[in-house]
């Protein structure tokens, strides 16, 4: 069963550019430590504050794994440093998913 985590991010929405490049970054990092992205959506029209990341594992045991990994690059650990200095991030939930998939025949 696949695991998706679904990030809801409330954002200043006066650095939404900073956010953006932020998520940018992980676009690479986030594959280089394991996890599948499915991607990350900014606002467009109507609510200015609040975007999206994707992230699909095959079990809660790889999503942590994945953490571990995230923790000791490089990388990650510089772009979230670049959010603690930036402030952009206001807010972050996330939530764990899994698809619903048809019932088996019989």
């Amino acid at each position: 069963m696949t695991i998706t985590v679904f990030i809801r991010y409330r954002i200043d929405p006066f650095k939404a550019a900073a956010f953006e490049a932020y998520a940018r970054r992980w676009l690479e990092i986030i594959p280089a430590c394991g996890g599948s992205l499915i991607g990350y959506w900014m606002p467009h029209e109507g609510t200015n504050d609040i975007a999206f990341g994707l992230i699909s594992f095959p079990s809660l045991a790889d999503y942590e794994a994945y953490r571990a990994r995230l923790r000791a690059d490089a990388a990650g650990r510089d772009n979230f440093t670049f959010a603690t200095e930036q402030r952009f991030i206001l807010g972050e939930e996330r939530t764990f998913l899994r698809q619903v998939e048809a019932a088996p025949a019989g």
